[in-house]
């Protein structure tokens, strides 16, 4: 008995490992397509959207978010500033709360209604159900954005900036250069950076 409940809790820890293995170890490759573009969420308004729909003519801002990380809270500010430029230059902005695991907390769809209207979205902002966009993407951190072109191919992954931690000294705008590159019809310079927040609470 006592050897196999040794055999069993052995099993469980090696699943448990693999799961952190898939999930650090895999990210969404530049130039890839976007993954589940068809799947509906439901959205704060109480619609169900999906990726594709939040797509506008110059491609597509995909942003893993929440409210309760304190890296959320600490770029906020550049959060509204990015999707606001995004939008008033027709890329669609759509962002994903993948916090599973805090769904009953801070992290529940009311809390998130809540939120969006006191930072004032003018955005879609929905629940990524059981992770199932996260896992696709890859996304690991909140926040980590995702921005696609207009046919849909991943063109930028990272941070917002530089700097997550002290926006008075950001030296270079990842995002905003990645969206600036896009409409130019250039090349973007910096394809990935590193983002920095907390770990998506997965189930």
């Amino acid at each position: 008995m006592k050897k196999n409940l040794i055999v069993l809790s052995s099993a469980i820890l090696l699943v448990t490992i693999l799961a952190a293995f898939k999930f650090a170890g895999f990210v969404l490759p530049i130039g890839s397509e976007l993954p589940k573009g068809d799947v509906t969420m439901k959205d704060i308004s109480n619609e169900d959207i999906s990726m594709k729909d939040a797509k506008r003519k110059n491609g597509l801002l995909v942003m893993f978010t929440c409210n309760t990380c304190p890296y959320v809270a600490k770029n906020q500010g550049r959060t509204k500033e990015i999707c606001k430029y995004a939008l008033q230059n027709n890329i669609g902005v759509i962002l994903l709360n993948s916090n599973e695991g805090d769904r009953r907390g801070g992290d529940s769809f009311g809390a998130m209604q809540q939120y969006a209207k006191e930072q004032k979205y003018d955005w879609y902002y929905v629940v990524d159900k059981n992770n199932e966009i996260a896992d696709a993407f890859g996304a690991n951190r909140t926040p980590e954005n995702f921005l696609f072109n207009k046919d849909l191919k991943l063109v930028y992954h990272g941070a917002i900036d530089d700097n997550p931690t002290d926006a008075a000294n950001v030296t270079r705008q990842h995002l905003r250069e990645a969206m600036n590159d896009l409409l130019a019809g250039k090349e973007v310079s910096v394809k990935e950076s590193r983002s920095m927040g907390c770990a998506i609470k997965r189930k």
